[in-house]
């Protein structure tokens, strides 16, 4: 005999996995056609989980907005959308992520005819041009003495030196490298290099340079991993200087980039991004071709990779000191 299962006895994670999948009340009152959509989109057509989880997020806040106007979803109209985008207290390009969501989100809705039109089709995001990134540049002089200011006697230094040498010798993202596993650092018979696994599902190899093999290879010896599917990259022990078999995640990488550069005094706004901007600059300075560059990066379109380039500000920097005001 099988007996129903009381959910307040269910472990917590389940209690959360449980309310995360709950539909919200605006769509759940649109009826099973409507119920269908939501969980389509959500989680049948978003399958990266970080689109998801944002998607998700600006889905239910303009869902909330309706219900504070005792709007349905059949009676959501483009004024509704651009007066939600209106009041929204953020940047442009977050307004452009909100209109993105519900723009996808109601063409799911259509589609299983559970609205007429997409009020969001129609609406149009605010103009937002992109000349330069945002993110700071560290610089080559200080990226060099970041990496020769960490104590490698153990293994924690070992760990942080081959992880800040990834990230200036390969340009990668902070995800990619907090999901390498022991096996990804090989030796392909005439040099070693790593392999990425990237976001939007991209698995790319990279060659590693004579410093960047000895930083991994000093800390593999020192590390021991068990077996090739092991991380690559393990959290440390507190005040023990060892470390432990969970994997570092990229918030733990970042924290660990900003603890170095503290120590070292560099300015508080850098960050893990900023060595990719560093050596993407550094390149074309040293007159790499762009494709190149774009290669290394792993961007689609070469328009991404010129927004790293910060050469332009050196340049504007110089016109302003010579007013003479």
């Amino acid at each position: 005999m099988e007996y129903p299962i009381d959910r307040r006895d269910a472990p917590a994670s389940t209690q959360l996995h449980d309310k995360a999948s709950e539909v919200p009340t605006l769509v759940a009152a649109a009826g099973p056609a409507a119920q269908f959509a939501y969980e389509e989109f959500i989680y049948g057509k978003l399958r990266n989980p970080s689109t998801r989880k944002n998607y998700r997020h600006c889905v239910h806040r303009f869902l909330r907005f309706c219900e504070s106007r005792q709007q349905t979803l059949t009676m959501v109209t483009p004024r509704d959308i651009g007066e939600f985008l209106d009041q929204l207290p953020f940047a442009p390009a977050t307004k452009k992520l909100y209109l993105a969501a519900l723009r996808h989100f109601f063409d799911t809705l259509v589609s299983r005819h559970a609205v007429l039109l997409n009020p969001a089709a129609s609406v149009r995001g605010e103009r937002l041009q992109v000349i330069e990134g945002k993110t700071p540049e560290i610089g080559v002089a200080a990226a060099r003495k970041l990496l020769r200011s960490i104590d490698t006697a153990g293994i924690v230094g070992l760990r942080d030196r081959a992880i800040i040498g990834i990230l200036i010798y390969t340009a990668v993202r902070v995800g990619a490298i907090a999901s390498l596993q022991a096996g990804d650092f090989y030796d392909v018979g005439t040099q070693f290099c790593l392999r990425f696994r990237e976001k939007g599902g991209k698995s790319r190899e990279i060659p590693c340079r004579h410093d960047l093999q000895t930083f991994l290879q000093e800390y593999l010896t020192a590390a021991e991993p068990a077996d090739k599917k092991s991380p690559l990259f393990v959290t440390a022990n507190r005040r023990t200087g060892t470390l432990n078999s969970r994997p570092m995640s990229p918030g733990d990488i970042a924290r660990m980039f900003k603890r170095r550069c503290r120590q070292i005094h560099l300015p508080p706004r850098l960050s893990p991004h900023s060595m990719r901007v560093t050596t993407i600059t550094d390149l074309l300075s040293s007159g790499v071709p762009l494709e190149d560059v774009q290669n290394l990066a792993g961007h689609s379109d070469p328009r991404t990779t010129r927004l790293y380039d910060r050469r332009q500000r050196t340049v504007t920097r110089n016109i302003v000191e010579r007013i003479s005001v």
